[in-house]
């Protein structure tokens, strides 16, 4: 089973049950989802493994995007 976790920026940080946050990532303020995740993509679950998080950005869409003139 997995954890997810939320921040104030939409970042997601998956880890493996009863995993502590990274220490890269735990000056960031991560709430726990109140769902338990039982399945994720291979993707998710092969970077869990190898490096026991794995984390995705919100992507910048072209509408979100500010011009400055």
């Amino acid at each position: 089973m997995f954890d997810v976790y939320r921040n104030d920026k939409r970042d997601l940080l998956v880890l493996s049950t009863g995993s502590p946050v990274p220490v890269l990532y735990s000056a960031h303020k991560w709430r726990k989802s109140r769902k338990r995740v039982l399945k994720v993509s291979h993707e998710i679950k092969s970077a869990v493994q190898a490096q026991g998080y794995y984390v995705r950005r919100l992507r910048v869409t072209k509408d979100r995007m500010i011009e400055v003139e």
